[in-house]
């Protein structure tokens, strides 16, 4: 088993945003946060990660079922900012730019 090379934070929104969550659902967030954030948090050939164009600092998105995890990486940290229903990204997303 690979080794942590990441630590995850929760923003209080993200923090809110799991909180909100039936148990199954943020069991399996829960569970890919830790197998890809925590692992390595960067896109890498076809993956459920992907960096989003348009942001600075780059923002990026961990897709969890009908999730998504949004985050930014600040060297050895990954801070999670929000986690949102894939119908609900696009207002989070503008609300961003």
């Amino acid at each position: 088993m690979e080794q942590k090379r990441f630590k995850v934070v929760f923003s209080p929104a993200a923090q809110h945003d799991v909180e909100k969550l039936e148990i199954g659902i943020a069991l399996q967030l829960a569970k890919d946060v830790r197998n890809y954030l925590e692992i390595s948090p960067f896109p890498f050939g076809k993956t459920r990660i992907k960096r989003l164009t348009g942001f600075e600092p780059p923002i990026y998105r961990l897709r969890s079922g009908d999730f998504r995890v949004y985050y930014r990486i600040y060297q050895k940290e990954v801070a999670i900012l929000a986690i949102t229903h894939k119908k609900d990204s696009e207002k989070f997303l503008k609300r961003k730019r």
